[in-house]
């Protein structure tokens, strides 16, 4: 929009004076009492935003629409070609369910601060259950359905839930997950054990309930006394959301509820361009942080409609999945994972599906969750002819660190980058001495503290955890993990996990930049390069490529060819000289490529099943290749 601020002047707004920035920002947000402080440092690791504020969340997602006189807009369409239905709730229908769950949960003894687990497919009823625990001040913690008990059990033993929502099944193409055993299993497995849990029976498979602990979820919806909002303080938990730690315990990432509402509401206008009454979908999951920030509260903040995708890119029914959706529900954004935009170009690469529908109405397409290869983003740029953003950020931040933004005017398209900082994120590359590197030079992606609201404050029960996580490598800064260059014009190039920056010969090389040579060869549909062990460079490095659907040539010659492709691109000194075309990658339900255990196959390491990956028997055949 022509009155829209530059890009510029809204970052150096920001730069002058965070403290009025955000609380300008925070005006469009309901609150019941202000805050005293727009931040305080001395509170919690770093430091918490609108200390002595106080709000409901729920509040904020619908009622304040539905009084506002929008009830009968559409807050959530669930889109499920798992079961050929299409559900729309409207903002009243959505506060009324929300209203009698929170009511379900509040008479199983669930009150403000108690903690609750929720275990379940991509169903509505996840959604309302993460909006009913903040109806009553109540801690949810989402766990993404179908993981294994063990995992599902350190997730309870560490959150310790009154009460865990769960569902009898969940469903993927060609077959039935049954959760109840899982769930079963994991309460076993947990020291902890909950009051009580609610089970929403789904007809394609029902769960024999525990008598004096399971509920059944409609029993008890409807007969349920609706619940209004509790007041909770800016600076409690909204929620925690485990991700993988090192030391073999969860980390369970803590989220605000001030910060929190504050930094998202203000994010859908200024990154993707959506506001009060537009279409919006997000696909992924509910139980990984992408889900979390925008299907449920993001766009619920924004008073947007958000579709729920309950099915894949690919096989439900075909590679024009996603362009169904789009073309139905008159989608305006599109939110999703590089893996998925790369599934769909395998089955068809011309893209002939994108004209059985009418697309006109997307305006954007963002990626997030890894690093979009430049050939797949100029893939769908071509196809499209629309904006394609990819951008960067992180469980631990709940929103974009990096990102283009259709409020000030989007930047140049820049194919392999993720953007540049938004306002609220001072970003740059450090060496390994904790010094700014300047313009084009690799090092260690870092955040000058105190980080913007709605990044995680801490870790759920372990200040102690996050500082050694994320702050004590470089005082005063927080550390991402991933290393990256920041160029002349400002532009982040994130390269990969720290560890993916691989030393050969003493070369410091980015196995991202090698993946961008392979993803530009026309046969090839995805790929992954790693640094295995090298008894003379110590490490050198190994790619894997999946080719795209009706190639059928030799893979010695696809391999001669990627190898001198990178000879030619990057040099010598990168050492490229191991190709290999393999059936498919590993990789995490959310689309992420499970790079290390890769690399410690290559290395002839042990490499456990993770509790995320999408297909165990990926790792299979990656074992076979190495003779494991």
């Amino acid at each position: 929009m022509t009155d829209a601020p530059s890009y510029a002047a809204a970052y150096g707004d920001w730069m002058r004076d965070p403290a009025a920035y955000w609380a300008a920002e925070a005006q469009g947000i309901d609150w019941i009492r202000s805050w005293d402080k727009v931040f305080d440092p001395s509170l919690g690791a770093f430091g918490q935003w609108f200390a002595g504020g106080m709000l409901n969340t729920c509040y904020n997602c619908l009622d304040r629409h539905v009084e506002a006189g929008r009830g009968a807009q559409a807050a959530l369409i669930h889109d499920s070609p798992m079961t050929d239905t299409v559900t729309t709730f409207t903002y009243a229908e959505l506060l009324d369910r929300t209203e009698r769950l929170a009511g379900a949960l509040a008479s199983l003894g669930v009150t403000k601060g108690d903690r609750v687990v929720i275990y379940m497919p991509m169903v509505p009823e996840a959604a309302i259950a993460m909006l009913a625990s903040a109806r009553l001040g109540a801690i949810h913690s989402v766990v993404f359905g179908g993981f294994a008990a063990a995992e599902l059990a350190s997730r309870i033993a560490d959150a310790k839930p009154k009460v865990i929502v769960s569902a009898s099944c969940g469903l993927e193409p060609g077959r039935v997950i049954q959760y109840k055993p899982l769930l079963d299993a994991a309460i076993t497995l947990s020291p902890h054990k909950p009051d009580a849990c609610l089970i929403l029976q789904r007809p394609q498979a029902q769960a024999a309930l525990t008598p004096g602990l399971d509920h059944d979820f409609a029993a008890a919806m409807d007969a349920a006394v609706p619940h209004g909002c509790v007041p909770v303080p800016a600076t409690d938990p909204l929620y925690v959301l485990y991700t993988s730690g090192t030391t073999g315990r969860p980390k369970g990432v803590v989220r605000d509820n001030g910060g929190h509402a504050v930094a998202l509401w203000n994010s859908m206008r200024m990154i993707y361009g959506v506001d009060t009454g537009d279409v919006w979908w997000t696909a992924s999951d509910v139980g990984w942080v992408v889900g979390h920030s925008y299907i449920v509260y993001g766009p619920l903040l924004r008073g947007c409609t958000s579709v729920m995708y309950e099915g894949k890119p690919v096989g439900t029914p075909d590679a024009g999945a996603f362009w169904r959706v789009i073309a139905q529900h008159k989608v305006k954004v599109l939110f999703t994972a590089p893996t998925a935009i790369r599934a769909i170009k395998q089955q068809d690469p011309e893209g002939a599906l994108t004209r059985r529908h009418d697309l006109s109405s997307l305006q954007a397409l963002y990626l997030a969750g890894e690093r979009c290869d430049p050939p797949t983003a100029i893939w769908a740029h071509e196809l499209f002819g629309k904006p394609i953003v990819d951008h960067w950020w992180q469980t631990e931040t709940g929103w974009p660190i990096t990102a283009g933004f259709r409020q000030f005017g989007l930047f140049p398209f820049k194919p392999g980058s993720g953007g540049r900082p938004c306002p609220g994120y001072d970003l740059h590359a450090l060496d390994d001495n904790g010094r700014v590197l300047s313009a084009g030079e690799t090092g260690n992606l870092s955040l000058r503290l105190p980080l913007p609201p709605g990044c995680g404050p801490t870790l759920w029960q372990n200040d102690e955890g996050y500082r050694t996580s994320y702050l004590s490598d470089f005082p005063g800064w927080y550390r991402t993990g991933d290393a990256g260059v920041v160029d002349s014009d400002g532009d982040v190039w994130v390269m990969g996990r720290t560890d993916d920056i691989i030393n050969v010969a003493g070369h410091r090389l980015s196995t991202g930049s090698m993946e961008e040579v392979l993803a530009s060869h026309h046969d090839v549909a995805e790929c992954a390069v790693i640094g295995a062990r090298d008894e003379l460079k110590g490490q050198a490095p190994m790619g894997f490529v999946v080719l795209k659907a009706g190639v059928n040539r030799p893979e010695a010659d696809v391999a001669a060819e990627l190898i001198a492709l990178v000879r030619e691109r990057i040099g010598p000194v990168a050492a490229f000289k191991d190709a290999r075309v393999v059936a498919r990658l590993p990789k995490t339900r959310s689309g992420k490529i499970l790079r290390g255990s890769i690399r410690r196959i290559a290395d002839g390491e042990d490499a456990p099943v993770p509790p995320t990956i999408e297909d165990p028997a990926a790792l299979d055949e990656l074992r076979a290749l190495f003779g494991g």
